[in-house]
């Protein structure tokens, strides 16, 4: 009875920690009774979710809300649109918006799903320090990102599926000789069945991890060792859950990574998600607190250690994870995801060696420290962070309101500045120029030519390729800057976005001024 309580107590405090700080942002995501996502990208995947509701059992492989009238073929995939699709459904007695309120609640389900996991195999693998783990990935702020309120986004999924597989793995190795052949076969099921689900969300973070574990497996052991007997489930599993995927997506995902296009490398400067994170950047202990500092000599132990006592020690593929994705962040923020929830997982292990637990968890505590104050400033923003916070949730009720005013029930589709567009598209339920993935590049790039462009007869000619009724006139320089930063080029004094946010009087005569508000002047295009 006991044991029965404190189980109860522990799983209800990881629930409370985790859902409050996902939960965290609430103010910025429900606005006056409404739903705003948290970046572009996540109007896109609810773009994708109302198109499932609409037309049930759809598997979307081609985007006409985006880069119109080409439209683009995407990398996302259809199991998150239909895990929001089936929320919504549960959700629909309980408010008139399940979608968008589904939307909002995915990814903190998916960060609780993956919180009640993480303890309950690590309770089975009886760590010593098992509740620094489950801290850690409650709270690090990286984590939290990647699953908070308000961003249906692929990486939720992805974050929940790489640590059962990466667990998966862990029982197999530190059982080797030690469990049932049963219990083997169940995790090679899930191994497989986790892989390959992972895989399927996304071919690139996933795949470059399946990877490491492969290469490290049959480097440490007999490579024939890969397709032992004891192993052939889960690669039964793994390919039925790929070909399961090809069959529905009949698409081969492109790995943007490997794109040498000077436009993307210039559009991909602009991304948070792509950019580099120095060593030196201060942002790495505030993910991990100062307890990263140690790790590489906690790491010199364990391996050590791994000679004499392999059951007690992290796992070598664990080890070269959490050291290639340290690297891989260094280079693409992205991966930063990765290398925290590999370093919350291999944590337990690492602070084995030191027997005091009185010692590890004051030393613990206070090596947070970066973390709490990174929270304490999320929590509490200063006067500057509170006003920027206001404008931001007034500018995007403003935007929706003008979205709104372009819906029809025939085409008409806008030019604005690629990262609002897609929400733009989202509200008014027209087809947008460009889009905020790398499929857009080709209607991004028109879009930043007509905002910094000069001569109206080649921005006219734009519009009527693209077959534009509606021009969207945001923030003109922020508009020029970032149109200029992608194209590579210089911001002229007078481009066409400056005129037609600051002087709409001088506008040309094919645009014709239409609407405005606090945040944005709407032009309607005439057709000759």
């Amino acid at each position: 009875m006991i044991r029965a309580t404190l189980s109860i107590i522990e799983i209800a405090v990881l629930s409370v920690l985790i859902l409050a700080t996902r939960c965290a942002n609430y103010q910025n995501v429900f606005v006056g009774g409404n739903v705003y996502f948290t970046d572009a990208d996540c109007y896109a995947r609810m773009t994708r979710v109302r198109m499932c509701s609409e037309h049930p059992g759809l598997i979307i492989r081609h985007h006409d809300f985006e880069n119109f009238p080409t439209g683009t073929t995407p990398h996302t995939t259809a199991p998150l649109d239909y895990f929001i699709l089936a929320l919504s459904i549960f959700l629909k007695p309980f408010t008139t918006d399940a979608i968008d309120v589904a939307g909002a609640l995915i990814s903190p389900l998916l960060a609780l799903l993956g919180g009640w996991f993480l303890w309950w195999w690590s309770k089975r693998m009886k760590f010593r320090y098992r509740g620094i783990s489950l801290i850690v990935y409650a709270i690090s702020p990286i984590l939290v990102q990647g699953t908070e309120l308000g961003r249906p986004d692929h990486q939720s999924l992805l974050i929940l599926l790489v640590a059962i597989a990466i667990c998966a793995e862990w029982s197999l190795q530190a059982g080797e000789g030690s469990v049932s052949a049963t219990d083997r076969s169940r995790w090679n099921v899930v191994t497989g069945l986790a892989w390959g689900s992972a895989i399927w969300i996304s071919a690139y973070e996933s795949l470059v991890l399946f990877l490491l574990v492969l290469v490290v497996g049959a480097l440490k052991k007999n490579p024939k060792a890969i397709a032992a007997r004891s192993r052939r489930i889960g690669w039964l599993c793994f390919v039925l859950v790929i070909a399961i995927a090809l069959l529905i997506e009949r698409r081969i995902p492109s790995f943007s990574v490997l794109y040498s296009n000077p436009l993307f490398q210039n559009w991909a400067h602009t991304i948070g998600e792509l950019a580099h994170v120095s060593p030196a950047n201060p942002v790495w202990l505030r993910w991990t607190g100062y307890l990263l500092l140690v790790t590489p000599f906690l790491i010199w132990i364990s391996t050590i250690k791994s000679r004499r006592e392999s059951e007690r020690t992290t796992p070598l593929f664990v080890l070269v994870l959490l050291v290639a994705t340290y690297a891989l962040t260094v280079w693409q923020a992205r991966w930063g995801y990765f290398f925290m929830l590999t370093f919350a997982l291999a944590l337990p292990r690492l602070l084995e060696p030191i027997k005091s637990r009185a010692a590890v968890w004051i030393a613990f505590f206070l090596s947070i420290f970066p973390i709490l104050r990174d929270w304490d400033e999320k929590l509490w923003p200063n006067e500057t962070q509170l006003a920027d916070r206001v404008t931001q949730r007034n500018e995007s009720a403003q935007l929706r309101d003008m979205a709104l005013s372009l819906r029809s029930s025939k085409n008409h589709p806008f030019l604005a500045p690629w990262w609002l567009s897609p929400e733009i598209a989202y509200w008014s339920r027209q087809p947008g120029v460009a889009g905020s993935s790398h499929e857009s590049l080709p209607g991004i790039e028109d879009s930043a030519r007509f905002f910094v462009g000069q001569d109206w007869g080649t921005a006219r000619k734009l519009l009527e390729n693209h077959k534009v009724a509606w021009v969207i006139a945001y923030d003109s320089e922020r508009a020029a800057q970032n149109s200029g930063e992608i194209l590579g080029t210089a911001v002229p004094q007078q481009p066409v976005c400056m005129v037609l946010d600051k002087t709409a009087t001088r506008a040309p005569p094919f645009l014709v001024f239409s609407a405005q508000n606090g945040v944005a002047k709407l032009y309607g295009v005439v057709t000759q």
